[in-house]
């Protein structure tokens, strides 16, 4: 399969760019989603076939358009399944969320019907390991890479408590070959029940422990996706995701954003603003 033509503006590399702050993507792929959003929307299907894993039976579509070809993950879960609610606008909700914090790194999702059904239609996030392969066969992650890897373990615990994202996993924790974090596989965030906006997934009080019941923390998070969060409003919010969450769910994800906030400047306390914020 093609893998990129040279003329296409929306090519996805993934290469690491220089001077990014806390976003895995480059700056020329971020001014680049609209155009990825529409080639998501409107590129013809030229083949697929099942993903064959995960109980919400997701599918690999080969996509082409013009000269361009390349893969993505349709899935369309809705309801419960496997005891657990599961929403596919919820990948939509997250990319777009992610849009908005200046995240970078959840890939672009749109939705996209397909065998007659409506589901949310992901960009292939293009890896090396998952975090799941690095812990099973001890991947040595490299020293020039250790530290961003693990600013991205933190910041991924902070998104997730934000949205209520249940099912973190191993495996839907990607590294490319540079060691940069790509998060796939939100159907099980945004969670409106009382468990979910009483306390974060992660944190002091966390609902997840690590396996020694110890609290599982996000030490340090970007001073820009700090102050995004700090600055989320119901209206900023709905601009953004428009109807792929209920209000229900926007007011809960308030509600996640003012612990998180509570964290974070609990942390400031004990350790020092420069110990907790970067840039």
């Amino acid at each position: 399969m093609k893998r990129c033509a040279t003329t296409l503006l929306f090519c996805v590399t993934l290469s690491l760019a220089q001077g990014l702050l806390y976003g895995q993507f480059k700056p020329e792929e971020i001014a680049r989603r609209a155009e990825m959003e529409a080639f998501l929307e409107t590129a013809d299907i030229v083949r697929f076939e099942p993903v064959g894993e995960g109980v919400t039976k997701p599918y690999r579509l080969y996509l082409k358009k013009g000269d361009f070809e390349t893969r993505a993950f349709w899935k369309n879960p809705s309801g419960l399944m496997a005891g657990f609610w599961e929403g596919w606008q919820y990948e939509i909700a997250a990319y777009r969320l992610d849009k908005l914090l200046g995240l970078d790194m959840v890939p672009v999702a749109v939705e996209r019907e397909f065998q007659g059904k409506k589901g949310a239609l992901s960009l292939w996030a293009e890896n090396k390991f998952s975090l799941l392969k690095v812990a099973e066969q001890g991947i040595p992650i490299p020293g020039g890479a250790s530290a961003r890897v693990e600013k991205a373990k933190w910041l991924t615990r902070a998104w997730d408590s934000l949205i209520g994202n249940e099912d973190r996993t191993q495996q839907n924790i990607l590294y490319t070959k540079d060691w940069r974090t790509i998060l796939i596989d939100h159907s099980r965030a945004f969670r409106s029940t009382k468990a979910f906006t009483e306390r974060l997934m992660y944190g002091a009080d966390g609902i997840k422990k690590g396996d020694d019941g110890r609290a599982l923390l996000f030490r340090r998070v970007p001073r820009g996706f700090y102050d995004k969060v700090k600055g989320l409003t119901a209206g900023s919010v709905r601009a953004a995701v428009g109807d792929t969450l209920t209000d229900a769910e926007i007011v809960s994800l308030l509600t996640r954003r003012d612990l998180l906030i509570q964290e974070i400047d609990a942390q400031i306390r004990q350790q020092g603003v420069a110990n907790v914020l970067y840039d």
